[in-house]
């Protein structure tokens, strides 16, 4: 994917002592970042798609670089471009190739990195699997089973799954939709959603309501989606399967609140 940047107003990172780098995603990366611009620093925030971008606020301190950091040197020369104060690292706890490379680089450079850490929730009630492969072994067969898993792990899922109807949401981009539909799913059981659209759980309410959804598969990510998940499957009585997270995954880190104790504020609010 062709690496890109641009910013929502006319504000510069070119100070680097008053800038954040946040490589993110769309779940608690709008939240941390929100929380960072009301502390007045700067952001330059990564993200893979376009798409996660509309899960931001517009902010004029707010830039987005675009695109997958697929080698070391992408990572060397946003550190040597921008020079950031401070990389937080709030990753997907299954990303584990790019936790490493921006570990890695910043060791490399001396550049100071937090890792936001997530809680490693486990509901009660839920099943816990170590990849997709295991469903074939779950008693599921008369589930209508709901997959949020993101749009790459469809195929694999339908693979093994012996529920009797399945049904998916996925981020509303072209390559999640051609995905969805390629792994076998009949266009009226997905779901193409923008994140921060609609108030927290309410979309994923209203589809398990819609189609009458028993069971839901998704990540242990221990971040805002898995909470939305626990909470559901508490409130609708929904057999909840979750996929655990790579081991040691979720304790890494701080959490968002040391996080920003650690951060502070940029200079200029001290002068």
């Amino acid at each position: 994917m062709q690496r890109r940047e641009f910013h929502q107003g006319d504000s510069s990172t070119s100070d680097g002592s008053k800038t954040i780098w946040l490589v993110s995603g769309t779940g608690d990366g709008p939240r941390l970042a929100e929380a960072l611009l009301e502390r007045g620093w700067a952001l330059l925030v990564s993200v893979v798609s376009e798409a996660a971008t509309r899960a931001y606020r517009s902010h004029p301190a707010l830039h987005f670089q675009v695109g997958a950091l697929q080698e070391d040197g992408d990572v060397d020369r946003l550190l040597q471009r921008h020079k950031p104060r401070w990389v937080i690292d709030a990753t997907h706890p299954f990303a584990a190739v790019i936790s490493n490379r921006l570990q890695r680089c910043c060791q490399a450079q001396g550049q100071p990195l937090l890792r936001l850490q997530r809680d490693a929730l486990l509901a009660g009630s839920s099943t816990p699997i170590n990849q997709l492969e295991e469903l074939q072994g779950l008693p599921i067969s008369n589930e209508r089973l709901l997959l949020a898993i993101g749009s790459r792990h469809l195929a694999t899922a339908l693979r093994f799954s012996p529920a009797s109807q399945h049904f998916a949401r996925v981020l509303d981009t072209p390559e999640s939709l051609r995905l969805a539909l390629a792994a076998g799913l009949p266009a009226e059981q997905l779901a193409c959603v923008r994140p921060g659209l609609l108030p927290e759980g309410a979309l994923e309410r209203a589809l398990c309501r819609r189609w009458r959804i028993s069971a839901v598969v998704c990540r242990q990510s221990g971040g805002l989606t898995q909470q939305i998940w626990q909470s559901l499957s508490e409130e609708l009585g929904l057999r909840l399967i979750l996929i655990k997270a790579p081991s040691g995954a979720a304790e890494q880190g701080l959490p968002q609140g040391a996080i920003l104790r650690q951060v502070g504020e940029p200079p200029e609010r001290h002068e």
